[in-house]
């Protein structure tokens, strides 16, 4: 192949990146709202529906991807000692508590929070490496951290508290992450056995405490909206997993700001939350902060680029 061929090819390849990844991020949005599709049912009981249904997506996933040699290796490597085991299992309740937190607070006036968590997110594992990896921070990652602890601050400062679905967001999903990272365990393996692990017992939570199978009797349509939910959710994975290998780390990170973006729009919009004129300037100083990050990745994206157009 040519250099003009590659470079065609390489275009290809980061135009459909990146609408993947646009897609992805707007299926992730979408399930934010299905909680309020699926009323009367709770938030939790459609996190529970959630869990079951994203369990035979990822075993879809799976397949697809070819990933079940990859995951036995992994599984044998762990090997019976429960040593092993613990990094993986200890971290299975955080991204349960994750992935209940997003079902639930749209329908319970947290929308806003949760979306602000995962706008710091990004700037919460900056700090997080610096502390525990002893990873070194720029001066615009410097700026931005402490841009985005000037909003917190500014609402600590006006209101006296923060919002524990936010800190929640921000604070627990880098240990998550960290942990994971440190130990290898591969994204779409470790999220499967989460899956097996919290999937059976949201299983019990129907069939035990929850009244949603009486629910459902009652409003046959809401069987339609599970089946929707786990197609969304496999498609988003699915997407998701796609432009992450087809997209430069940069792009990718930087499309993944979407997300949050469009659950503030629809927090505001469609769930009828309400910002404050003073919760607008602690939110202006945290997206300055994410601005600053966008900027390093843009100046990140076009030093690579010069360096490979002078290696070729």
């Amino acid at each position: 192949m040519n250099g003009a061929n590659l470079c065609e090819a390489k275009t290809s390849s980061t135009l459909r990146g990146v609408a993947a990844a646009v897609l992805s991020n707007g299926l992730f949005s979408i399930l934010f709202l299905y909680s309020m599709w699926m009323q009367p049912l709770s938030g939790t009981d459609v996190f529970a529906w959630r869990m079951i249904g994203m369990l035979f997506a990822l075993l879809v996933l799976m397949s697809l991807s070819r990933s079940w040699g990859a995951a036995r290796s992994f599984a044998a490597g762990l090997g019976m000692n429960l040593r092993n085991w613990l990094p993986l299992l200890l971290t299975t309740p955080i991204i349960a508590s994750q992935l209940w937190l997003f079902m639930w607070a749209p329908v319970n006036g947290e929308g806003i929070n949760v979306a602000m968590g995962y706008f710091l997110f990004p700037l919460a594992m900056m700090l997080a490496g610096r502390i525990w990896l002893k990873e070194r921070l720029n001066r615009l990652q410097s700026c931005a951290v402490l841009l985005a602890a000037a909003g917190v601050g500014w609402q600590l400062g006006h209101s006296g508290a923060f919002s524990w679905a936010t800190l929640w967001v921000c604070g627990t999903y880098p240990v998550y992450y960290l942990l994971r990272r440190r130990f290898g365990i591969p994204s779409l393996i470790g999220l499967t056995i989460d899956l097996a692990l919290i999937a059976p017992c949201m299983l019990v939570y129907i069939l035990l405490s929850s009244e949603s199978l009486a629910v459902i009797a009652a409003h046959p349509q809401l069987a339609v909206w599970i089946v929707l939910l786990g197609i969304n959710s496999a498609l988003a994975m699915y997407l998701n997993l796609q432009a992450n290998q087809m997209l430069p780390v940069v792009i990718f990170g930087m499309l993944s700001y979407l997300e949050p973006i469009l659950l503030f729009v629809l927090s505001v919009v469609l769930l009828n939350e309400t910002v404050s004129s003073q919760d607008w300037v602690g939110y202006g100083l945290i997206w300055s902060g994410l601005c600053l990050l966008l900027l390093q990745g843009l100046l990140y994206g076009i030093r690579q680029r010069r360096t490979n157009n002078h290696a070729v």
